[in-house]
């Protein structure tokens, strides 16, 4: 009996859907290599990628007869109870987006067709003398070579993150910025967004009450605690005090390419949410104090190698529309007597979400390098920079208008590839030509990745506030840190304080 058709097309399925579930799910939304969280999930994917590697190598290179056969039916029926304990522990360390359930749902099915259609195969191999004899499938057994490949490949990564994972030492949120405020009230909009997520925690961890304004309450559950949750702004009652505002929610912008429908939701969801921040400042009996109000350097427009601060014009290009639009819908809290905040972010950096983490995993496997020329400037800050200088924003009377959300220092982005790649230690050799960058992705690419800004934040470091990463390279060792690095740090610390006295 042999391998037939159907079953190769099963099996060929399964790959799809696999590395579908791999690159979507567990690198692109969830990033589970970089959650210490996930340590236990990430051994189980390891140790099933490496079953699964040896079973696309036999089955695509050969015919395992006698005891081999009954071996691989061990290893199918191994790899089940694997994948069984695996969807338990997702359900109890993480909430899985319904995508992710769904692939794993038809993952199990088609695993369950195959083991109906190969378990009579491997029978009646089982039925033979001992041995492997060599076989070939033609395009079946090239693809099997390139799942085998990966699956470990994969797997080595997994193993590899699930030991590092416990060493990854967070930034403790209490005493990142520097006095307690019991007594402020600050309502989030975006709050399960990556940045809002985690101004979210700073803020309760340094005494602030907060509200927080999510679409989805599910996606909410693992917020800090005490906060009070609204799905709609008309839900706050006008009695309620707030004494501050952070308006950070609109739709994605580097998610999708932007099609007329596209831009449309991109614009339309900044201005609405604005709108019903306003209405709602209108309505409130007591009003707040400051409305810190989201936007992007992208303002500027494409500005080449120009120095840009708070008082640059602009270059026309989409980026500009919509944050032009964000800023006016925000414009006339002024006349209701709130001091506004247009805070024009960069490229903000962490390994949970934003621009860094799409690229961790290509430079993780060494497949990292610059983009286009790399000559184009990045404006970056890091998040827990970003959330500092919001609660500067906040808590400074003196912080006014436009501020510049980056760092002191941007770099190019050949700079910018070469500093991720000494942080990780691997190489950056690899680039992405432009031609065919912005062939496909349009304007998005031209404006977003081969575009760029060199802002600075004058009016950030005049009002007092301190970057704690002002440099790229101390950026991402931080971000990459791990319980070793902190003891070292901490104990340099200490030296210097023996010095001292």
């Amino acid at each position: 009996m042999m391998i037939g058709d159907v079953l190769w097309a099963l099996i060929g399925l399964q790959m799809a859907m696999g590395l579908f579930d791999t690159v979507i799910h567990h690198e692109l939304t969830e990033r589970l290599a970089w959650r210490p969280s996930q340590a236990k999930e990430l051994r189980l994917h390891a140790i099933r990628n490496w079953f699964y590697a040896v079973l696309f190598a036999v089955l695509g290179w050969s015919e395992p007869n006698g005891l081999l056969a009954i071996a691989v039916m061990i290893l199918l029926g191994i790899e089940l109870i694997i994948t069984l304990i695996d969807f338990i522990e997702e359900d109890l360390s993480r909430s899985l987006p319904a995508s992710e359930r769904v692939t794993h749902t038809l993952l199990a099915l088609n695993y369950g067709a195959i083991l109906v259609l190969l378990l009579p195969v491997l029978l009646d191999w089982s039925m033979r003398p001992t041995g492997l004899m060599a076989a070939y499938h033609g395009v079946w057994t090239w693809l099997c070579s390139g799942a085998s490949v990966g699956t470990i490949l994969f797997g080595i990564r997994d193993m590899s993150a699930a030991v590092r994972a416990p060493k990854l030492v967070p930034v403790n949120a209490k005493g990142l910025v520097p006095a307690p405020h019991a007594d402020k009230t600050v309502l989030v909009t975006g709050a399960t967004g990556f940045v809002g997520r985690r101004l979210v925690e700073v803020l309760i961890a340094n005494g602030f009450s907060v509200v927080a304004l999510v679409r989805r309450p599910e996606a909410a559950m693992d917020l800090p605690m005490p906060i009070s949750l609204v799905t709609n702004l008309e839900q706050i009652p006008s009695a309620t005090r707030i004494d501050a505002i952070v308006n950070l929610a609109g739709e994605p912008i580097a998610n999708g390419l932007w099609t007329s429908e596209k831009r449309q939701r991109i614009i339309e969801s900044r201005r609405d949410v604005t709108r019903s921040v306003i209405e709602l400042v209108k309505r409130l009996d007591a009003r707040p104090e400051v409305l810190v109000n989201g936007s992007a350097v992208g303002w500027y427009g494409i500005r080449g190698d120009d120095e840009l601060d708070e008082a640059s014009g602009f270059e026309p290009c989409f980026s500009h529309d919509v944050c032009a639009a964000w800023e006016a819908e925000a414009k006339p809290a002024r006349d209701l007597g709130l001091r506004v905040v247009l805070l024009r972010i960069g490229l903000v950096l962490g390994v949970e979400g934003g621009v860094l983490s799409r690229m961790l995993t290509p430079f993780e496997f060494g497949l990292g390098g610059r983009i286009g020329s790399g000559n184009q400037w990045m404006s970056w800050i890091s998040r827990d920079d970003l959330v500092r200088l919001i609660c500067h924003a906040i808590t400074c009377e003196k912080v006014s208008g436009k501020l510049n959300g980056t760092a002191p220092k941007p770099v190019r982005n050949s700079e910018f590839t070469r500093a991720l790649g000494r942080a990780l230690g691997r190489p950056t050799v690899i680039s992405i030509p432009a031609a065919p960058l912005s062939s496909l992705s349009g304007d998005l690419g031209k404006e977003l990745l081969l575009g760029g800004q060199r802002v600075g934040p004058l009016k950030a470091l005049s009002t007092g506030f301190r970057f704690e990463h002002p440099d790229i390279e101390r950026a991402m060792k931080a971000l990459f840190r791990t319980n070793k690095d902190a003891g070292n740090t901490g104990r340099r610390r200490a030296d210097r304080a023996e010095v001292l006295t």
